[in-house]
């Protein structure tokens, strides 16, 4: 679902607030934080341009968008089962302890840390369609070998932690061409309703995948259903094979050194007093968030003795949580102002990750808890993204965006894959329940960059001009 442009908010804000989910409420909004790159540099770009007039759906007509958005389409729904299979057949089937689940965790996310800074950087120098044609090829390989090993019967731990490092990579890469590639795809006029038929299947696929996937582990094996996800990356693969884009790579003497491009990126960021807090906000969060979402699983599917089916609605009810947050950060700002809205959003999305130990206290109510947290969790993190996104991309020079997300996402992703390693820890130390305590605590602290800030004072957010 997207925003009409009288509600404020562009497409592309709603897709890089979405994408980014900078405070994780599901295992794909974990694994799905991915960088806008260089899309809000173009679209801000060509914005100064007359748009290319273009008839509402026009792109419906368009055969060669089409292609790549059923390709797309597919793999994000296939991304979504194997979010919820993976860890289920590490609980379940591989027994795997608090501390194995944990490093799982961190393998996934591992990339964020890895290469999360360079990639906006080195994708911006090659063609994206070829990076997301070989992402999408690495990530079915690898994922295949999840089934073919589990029917040989020498599945191990071992196994998971590579094939999540190695499609953990291939998304970055992929996604971060994929939110770059639109503009070499259709005209300018276009662009909105491109980015508006991507969200749409995104949340239609957050709404529904969770769901599906639960269903289908539970009348499938776990690595059986794997292999709908290794269909949906096949079919992604071919359709991206029959797109053409007319993107022209960057001439070599456009290019600066690596490292002075992203010294620059993270000059601009640590710049600005306001982005300093708010990375400062969103990071504290991610890290005692994925504290308590690493353990998750286990919570769920040991403690609380839920189903896997039941794992999934709770997944799929939350995302609709981000579907009414995208509705309503409007009215909010409206009613707020835009700056307030911020540290409103940090002090729910603080308070709310109390309900996931509490759900252990009155286990009777647990599943209800659960929806209530996951739901009230998606809008407040709506509501935060949307307005600081916007924020971020209003004040940002069109040349530094891509470099500019790139090191907002290295800082606030880069502490997952550290706290999935501690949550492993702390989980067999002290185990999973004090575990879920201690991150909901430790919540608290997130909010305190934002809402101690020079926020309340202000209204409006400054505009480029003022916050230079």
């Amino acid at each position: 679902m997207s925003q009409s442009p009288e509600d404020g908010y562009d497409d592309g804000i709603l897709a890089e607030a979405r994408a980014e989910a900078s405070i994780p409420t599901s295992r794909a909004g974990v694994d799905e934080a991915v960088e806008a790159d260089q899309d809000a540099a173009r679209n801000v770009e060509r914005s100064a341009e007359p748009a290319t007039p273009s008839p509402k759906g026009s792109l419906w007509r368009d055969r060669n968008f089409l292609t790549m958005w059923s390709g797309q389409a597919l793999s994000q729904f296939g991304a979504q089962i194997t979010e919820l299979a993976l860890p289920v057949l590490a609980v379940l089937v591989l027994q795997a302890t608090e501390f194995e689940v944990g490093i799982l965790t961190a393998a996934g996310v591992a990339a964020f840390l890895v290469v999360g800074l360079p990639a906006g950087a080195w994708i911006d120098r090659m063609r994206k369609r070829h990076v997301m044609i070989w992402a999408d090829a690495v990530r079915a390989v690898a994922l295949g070998a999840v089934p073919a090993l589990w029917a040989l019967d020498v599945l191990e731990m071992w196994h998971l932690y590579v094939v999540a490092l190695v499609i953990g990579v291939a998304t970055v890469f992929f996604d971060v061409s994929n939110q770059s590639i639109v503009p070499s795809l259709v005209r300018p006029g276009q662009i909105a309703e491109a980015n508006g038929k991507f969200q749409s299947t995104e949340q239609l696929a957050g709404l529904a995948g969770p769901a599906f996937g639960g269903w289908l582990v539970g009348i499938l094996a776990a690595p059986l259903a794997i292999l709908v996800t290794v269909v949906t990356y096949i079919a992604s693969f071919v359709a991206l094979l029959f797109t053409r884009d007319h993107e022209q790579p960057r001439h070599v003497d456009d290019r600066a050194p690596l490292l002075h491009e992203i010294a620059e990126g993270l000059k601009w960021v640590f710049g600005n007093p306001l982005l300093r807090r708010i990375v400062g906000t969103t990071g504290v969060a991610n890290f005692f968030n994925t504290l308590s979402f690493t353990l998750l699983p286990i919570f769920l599917l040991r403690e609380l003795g839920l189903s896997p089916a039941s794992m999934g609605v709770i997944f799929s009810l939350a995302a609709v949580g981000g579907l009414v947050g995208a509705i309503a950060t409007p009215r909010i700002v409206a009613l707020f102002g835009e700056a307030r809205a911020i540290p409103i959003g940090a002090i729910g999305f603080s308070a709310v990750p109390l309900l996931l130990p509490v759900a252990a206290v009155v286990p009777e109510f647990a599943f209800p808890l659960l929806v209530v947290q996951g739901f009230l969790m998606s809008f407040l993190v709506l509501v935060y993204n949307i307005t600081q996104v916007t924020f971020r991309q209003r004040i940002t020079p069109p040349r530094l965006l891509g470099r500019m997300n790139a090191s907002v996402r290295f800082c606030v992703w880069g502490v997952m894959p550290i706290a999935a390693l501690i949550a492993g820890g702390l989980g067999t130390w002290l185990g999973v329940v004090p575990t879920m305590w201690i991150a909901a605590i430790g919540q608290f602290a997130a909010g305190s960059f934002v809402v101690f800030g020079p926020f309340w004072k202000m209204r409006e957010l400054p505009e480029p001009t003022d916050a230079a």
